[in-house]
């Protein structure tokens, strides 16, 4: 039996090996090629340099759009939140009934394509009173819609793992309000899926194009925007922002995650007095 077991995890230890190179040996491509000066006809680059970071950096479009990118995806994330939280609270533990009705409107955005939804907002928005095709009102709406599952999801999964029902009964049986409840009670306790939801939601926003090119390319250049531009001009320079961008999403999601824990314990540190 010990060696059955020995077997089946040296072949899972295995198995998460070769998925880790397949997903990252890409990326180490990319990172290779970034730094490379002369890459033809070997199997590493001839020679090195940092001259395309050089020019990434100098580039003051690059840092417009990576600061557009960002201050767009904050407000997005921060308006769904502020909207998803309170109304998938509400529906999971005082109106289950339209959990239904629910879980069909926030998985419309996987049965519209980006450019379908991209011409109708156009259209839609094109004309009329205020019209808002082009600007950045219309990109935060989009973006909205956008992270609507994975806002709905990781917060009503987070709400039924903590039986978020039984502890507010509890906690109202006990003198709470209804809102006391949910600030001191639930939210310390779902505070890692909101996180979680949070995070990837902006990771998805951070990533998206088709959408974001179709809406506001001509008018507003994301970083996503930024590289498409960029990669028709040079790969080396291409794969530097690439690299960049990766290691900017990645810093920024440690950071947020600390920042979570952070924040979690505090909140705990102050229910426990």
């Amino acid at each position: 039996m010990e060696t059955h077991r020995k077997k089946a995890s040296w072949g899972h230890r295995s198995l998460m090996l070769l998925l880790m190179v397949y997903l990252l040996l890409p990326l180490l491509a990319t990172l290779i090629y970034a730094f490379a000066k002369e890459w033809q006809a070997t199997i590493l680059p001839e020679s090195w340099t940092l001259s395309w970071f050089k020019e990434m950096l100098q580039d003051v479009r690059f840092m417009e759009a990576l600061w557009t990118s960002l201050y767009l995806c904050i407000i997005s994330v921060a308006l769904s939140l502020a909207v998803m939280l309170p109304a998938v609270f509400i529906i999971t533990v005082y109106l289950p009934k339209l959990e239904s009705f629910m879980k069909g409107v926030v998985v419309l955005p996987y049965a519209v394509p980006g450019v379908v939804a991209a011409v109708g907002l156009i259209r839609a928005y094109s004309s009329g009173p205020i019209p808002i095709a082009g600007t950045a009102y219309i990109l935060i709406g989009a973006y909205f819609i956008i992270i609507l599952p994975y806002m709905y999801q990781g917060i009503r999964n987070s709400l039924l793992t903590v039986s978020a029902v039984e502890l507010v009964n509890s906690a109202e049986m006990l003198g709470a309000s209804r809102l006391k409840a949910f600030i001191t009670v639930i939210m310390p306790n779902i505070w890692p899926g909101i996180v979680t939801s949070t995070l990837l939601s902006f990771s998805v926003l951070f990533g998206e194009f088709v959408l974001t090119n179709m809406l506001v390319g001509g008018h507003i250049q994301t970083i996503q925007v930024y590289l498409y531009q960029r990669v028709n001009e040079n790969g080396h320079l291409a794969s530097a922002i690439a690299i960049s961008y990766f290691l900017f999403i990645l810093v920024l999601s440690m950071i947020l995650m600390k920042l979570g824990k952070k924040v979690n314990k505090g909140i705990s540190g102050w229910n426990h007095i």
